[in-house]
């Protein structure tokens, strides 16, 4: 018999100073059987930097051919594509080549650094790819502040995502690898 998801609730309080965006949203996240607290909580962090109505969570590790997060247009083609965690290049590809954007957060502390030092040069033709490393105490941090059912609030300010909950705060420094050219 298989395992089931675990499902989690987050009331998330979006204030993202840089681009002008404060909305609340409810969230369901399903955590699949392999998936850890950590990881989950850097896909909500995704979610909160990345906030738009069109956002939404893809089957992530149910499904190869989904992303973590996704935003489509009204006729369905993609527009963001967004993973997490340390990606096959060949997966970040294929992903340029399907969406507007794509953005990965990458986490994991040293496995993270040696990640990119692999995979970063074979990026490098990836035209609308970002990618950002977390450093690894504060995704330890963050899933510290897991509960079933959680009341979150996200401040974005100059490249930092501030989580706040009732159980403490976490600030996460987004260190930027890569940015598309302007």
């Amino acid at each position: 018999m298989a395992l089931k998801a675990t499902i989690y609730k987050a009331e998330l309080q979006v204030a993202d100073l840089e681009r002008h965006y404060y909305q609340d949203h409810n969230l369901t996240l399903a955590c699949h059987p392999s998936e850890t607290d950590e990881r989950m909580m850097v896909r909500l962090l995704a979610f909160a930097h990345n906030a738009h109505e069109a956002l939404e969570f893809g089957k992530g590790l149910s499904d190869a051919e989904e992303p973590d997060l996704w935003q489509r247009d009204l006729t369905g083609a993609v527009e963001r594509w967004i993973e997490v965690g340390l990606p096959d290049e060949r997966r970040i590809l294929k992903a340029c080549g399907r969406a507007d954007q794509v953005v990965v957060y990458a986490y994991g502390g040293r496995a993270a650094e040696l990640w990119w030092n692999q995979v970063g040069p074979k990026l490098a033709r990836a035209a609308n790819l970002t990618v950002f490393s977390l450093p690894w105490a504060a995704t330890q941090d963050l899933s510290k502040l897991v509960r079933r059912t959680m009341r979150l609030q996200a401040t974005i300010q100059e490249g930092q995502v501030l989580v706040t909950s009732e159980d403490g705060s976490v600030a996460v420094d987004l260190d930027v690898l890569r940015r598309p050219a302007q």
